[in-house]
């Protein structure tokens, strides 16, 4: 399924259930946001994410501790987890996706390139999906996107 299709399936489910998501993104810088809002409709259910790129600012914008980042880096299942838990509470929505991880070329953060973290926060839970994804910088991002709206997609099955 196509980015795109899969869009239309997770925004359709979000409208079925009443739902609303907003997003964190760093590896993906908008991408996930930007696949989404494509779709016609989405408007009811996106209400808005942040992107967080740098260290900096996934501690002012969405109240990462420097701690967490010091002791697990931003490239971790816990600040994956505490970006979406932050973004889902600043927006005030249902669910909530966060990325992070290291595109490449090279190392980050002591990760190889392909290293990524989806973190996932409901109402109910949170948690983070954990990926290791191979190729260039360009596919590495693309992946990374297929793979959040796939999981939004699976989380939102009736």
């Amino acid at each position: 399924m196509s980015n795109i299709d899969l869009s239309k399936v997770v925004v359709k489910r979000l409208q079925k259930l009443n739902k609303t998501l907003s997003v964190a993104e760093s590896i993906t810088a908008g991408g996930i946001a930007n696949q989404i809002t494509q779709v016609p409709g989405a408007s009811k259910v996106f209400i808005g994410g942040v992107i967080s790129y740098s260290d900096e600012s996934k501690v002012s914008q969405l109240a990462i501790s420097k701690a967490d980042i010091k002791k697990f880096t931003s490239v971790s299942e816990q600040v994956a987890i505490e970006m979406a838990k932050s973004v889902r509470k600043k927006f005030k929505t249902d669910i909530a996706i966060s990325t992070t991880g290291v595109a490449g070329p090279g190392k980050a953060y002591g990760q190889k390139a392909g290293t990524v973290w989806i973190g996932i926060s409901t109402q109910k839970e949170s948690f983070a999906v954990s990926l290791l994804l191979s190729g260039d910088r360009e596919m590495i991002r693309h992946a990374t996107i297929t793979s959040a709206l796939a999981a939004l997609e699976r989380i939102l099955k009736p």
